[in-house]
């Protein structure tokens, strides 16, 4: 048809516009000896495996001693036998097309497990907690500072520095941090890594009794406890680290304890508008960054020449996500859907 409207005067761009065409695929299609369209009828191949073949294909992969073996076992152990029926490759695209594309033998695939995603809207509902090494001026032999997080306010709820690694350690903390925030009857998440001290026996029975909620990180991945990540790096690059490493087990303890209380108290911090933990624990930091924003305002008024663009946004956000792609994810997909 392009070539009679072209014979006929016309412009061959035109007549393939005309078609719904684009000139480059017409002219892809002169240079190929074959139909390349999708729906085009193409020749069989001719290495193309009969019905008789493949079935005997079948046969011997789910054949008696067989059926838990790979292709790159089988067809090994057919040769030794004097029989060749196709190649590994071969095995597992015959195998794919009849539904058995599974894992063969007694082993399970590998599951992915989904994001560890809470949210909290104030104090105490999602904790995190972790344990990082502490140097000491013997090589080789380290402190533990145990540490839990409410991933809200970022506060420091509660500290322990140890000898060892313990999940009774980590238990005794739990309790005095549910006991010192009062979190008795109402509900609690604590996040973790998968480490063997956060799934300890004598932890988990602890979180069992004080009805907490436990939550693990993803294996391998290491950015799912990032609150509790994020404090340790504060404290060990904050102008409070010591030159030196630790010679005795108290001066840790009063070094972690100095260092609570700073951070609590006196470190502004960036992810909460500058405001301190305890301010945001106790419900401080709104009146705060009101007063704030209201200063602002006074000062771009009394100079509006200055101001390029709006004042500094001193809102807080009032929830908090652990991981928050799963909840971007899904608000995304509401977006959409609405």
């Amino acid at each position: 048809m392009i070539d009679e409207a072209v014979k006929s005067g016309a412009r061959q761009a035109l007549a393939c516009e005309e078609l719904g065409l684009n000139e480059r695929t017409l002219q892809r299609w002169r240079h190929t000896p074959e139909d390349g369209r999708p729906g085009a009828q193409r020749p069989v191949p001719a290495n193309k495996l009969s019905v008789a073949e493949r079935e005997a294909v079948l046969a011997a992969a789910n054949a008696p001693g067989y059926e838990g073996l790979t292709p790159h076992q089988i067809v090994p152990k057919l040769a030794d036998e004097g029989r060749y029926l196709a190649s590994e490759s071969t095995f597992y695209r015959v195998l794919k097309a009849a539904g058995q594309a599974r894992r063969r033998g007694r082993g399970h695939e590998a599951k992915s497990r989904p994001l560890t995603t809470h949210r909290a809207d104030g104090p105490n509902q999602v904790w995190c907690w972790d344990i990082t090494w502490m140097p000491t001026t013997v090589k080789g032999r380290f402190f533990y500072w145990y540490m839990m997080q409410d991933i809200f306010s970022r506060k420091l709820v509660v500290n322990e520095v140890h000898e060892s690694e313990s999940a009774d350690h980590a238990s005794d903390l739990l309790s005095l941090g549910c006991l010192r925030e009062k979190t008795a009857g109402r509900p609690l998440v604590l996040h973790s890594d998968n480490g063997s001290v956060m799934k300890g026996g004598t932890m988990l029975a602890m979180m069992g009794y004080l009805g907490v909620q436990p939550s693990y990180s993803r294996p391998r991945v290491s950015n799912d406890n990032a609150y509790a990540e994020a404090l340790f790096r504060t404290a060990k690059y904050c102008p409070l680290w010591p030159d030196r490493p630790f010679d005795t087990l108290q001066q840790a303890r009063d070094w972690v304890h100095r260092f609570a209380c700073w951070y609590n108290e006196e470190h502004r911090h960036s992810g909460l508008k500058y405001v301190t933990p305890n301010q945001r624990h106790h419900g401080e930091a709104p009146p705060l960054l009101a007063r704030r924003t209201m200063l602002y305002q006074a000062a771009r008024a009394r100079h509006p020449q200055r101001w390029s663009r709006g004042i500094r946004n001193w809102k807080l956000d009032p929830v908090v996500f652990l991981n928050p792609e799963r909840a971007e994810q899904e608000a995304t997909g509401h977006r959409k859907a609405a």
